[in-house]
């Protein structure tokens, strides 16, 4: 299985009434509700491909070890290619998908609003978040609904 996975408003809540922490690595610390949750995920082979802006910030290694240092081994992790032509994440998405033949499920999990555009055909694999809950325990109830042999 894929996952596509944003950061911000998935993986880090924006909470604008509260300080964000930020770990000794320079980034932001992830929810405890969405490392538990990614965790359940990540369980099951999965290949993680990070779609946030992030992406242009750090290489694989440095993304691996962000989220090694919040409890998350991911063994499988890829980034959309740079944004350079300031593209919405809907039409990275979809470019990403029209140019990469895969055979296999995948999942969107994201918060932006731009994906509710995506064709119907590709939009029934988004998980759409809330940006100031991030991903939680009921998000497996979606993942579960979408890919009962897989996450059963």
């Amino acid at each position: 299985m894929i996952i596509f996975l944003d950061i911000d408003g998935v993986m880090v809540v924006a909470k604008s009434w509260q300080k964000m922490e930020i770990l000794h690595d320079g980034f932001p610390a992830f929810s405890k509700n969405s490392i538990a949750t990614l965790q359940k995920i990540l369980d099951k082979k999965v290949k993680i491909i990070i779609t946030s802006s992030h992406k242009s910030k750090f290489s694989i290694e440095e993304l691996k070890c962000i989220f090694l240092n919040r409890g998350l081994k991911i063994d499988e992790l890829q980034k959309l290619p740079d944004n350079n032509s300031f593209l919405s994440r809907k039409d990275e998405i979809t470019r990403w998908l029209g140019q990469n033949q895969i055979n296999e499920d995948f999942v969107i999990i994201d918060d932006d609003s731009s994906l509710y555009d995506l064709p119907d055909t590709i939009k029934r694999f988004l998980i759409h978040t809330n940006p100031t809950i991030g991903l939680i325990p009921d998000h497996l109830n979606q993942l579960r609904d979408l890919f009962e042999n897989s996450l059963a």
